[in-house]
């Protein structure tokens, strides 16, 4: 069931023409980026060459084309998970879900593997790009295997955020807003947290400092905890809200 609702949700999502527009947008503005780096590569080639331990071509365009990915994804996420439970619960037709014979972690996990295929639709388009040099260069897959790794770590993390507040109110701009400031005050904490006591603490909870290390080519299992962390305790608390929800509460 689980699985029949999260095609349900990619099949409504792929129906409406604002993930169309967001596949376009997102692919347009990531080529262009894409581009520019490739034609500085070409006009320091000769540098390059001639340098002891010159960086490779993948470690020139990758750790730039995903963080630049990452924030444009910060800012299209919340479009995509805004209407998963607040447009439910605008047209009425949460209560159909709250008499079918599913569990609120079904809904919640269905709902979620939804957004999460289209965001591996939209990763698998990204990948192409560095991929695309295949023809011409040599690509470090150790450093492509742990970049995009960490995107799709990071874009989980997102979804699962946009998911809770989505179950918060019944207006879909709201649960954007609310999306985009919750991960954008993720992103931030270790800005905010310097020079007073508790820093430390804030910047290990910034979801920057757990994604960067993976543009560097470094696995690190104490990040891929951290995000794993932060989907099971946002989908942990849409359940419960959900739950809340349906007993009235």
């Amino acid at each position: 069931m689980i699985f029949t609702i999260g095609l349900r949700e990619l099949k409504s999502l792929f129906l409406s023409p604002l993930a169309w527009s967001i596949l376009a947008v997102v692919q347009l503005i990531l080529a262009y980026l894409f581009l520019g780096r490739i034609e500085i590569i070409q006009m320091y080639q000769a540098q390059l060459m001639a340098m002891d331990g010159a960086p490779g071509v993948t470690e020139i365009i990758l750790p730039d084309l995903l963080g630049n990915a990452a924030i444009i994804l910060l800012l299209v996420v919340p479009l995509l998970t805004m209407r998963l439970v607040a447009e439910e619960r605008r047209n009425r037709t949460l209560s159909l879900l709250f008499s079918s014979p599913l569990s609120m972690t079904e809904i919640v996990l269905g709902k979620y593997l939804g957004i999460l295929l289209f965001l591996l639709v939209l990763l698998v388009l990204i990948a192409l790009m560095p991929l695309s040099l295949l023809a011409g260069a040599r690509l470090d897959f150790g450093l492509l295997a742990a970049g995009f790794l960490g995107l799709a770590l990071l874009l989980a993390g997102f979804a699962a955020v946009g998911l809770f507040m989505s179950t918060l109110t019944q207006y879909t701009t709201v649960a954007a807003i609310s999306t985009f400031g919750a991960l954008l005050l993720f992103w931030i904490l270790d800005w905010s947290g310097q020079g007073f006591a508790g820093g430390n603490w804030l910047a290990y909870l910034s979801l920057f400092n757990h994604y960067k290390p993976f543009l560097d080519g470094i696995f690190d299992s104490a990040d891929a905890v951290y995000h794993v962390l932060l989907i099971t305790t946002f989908l942990v608390l849409s359940i419960h809200r959900l739950d809340a929800d349906r007993l009235g509460g």
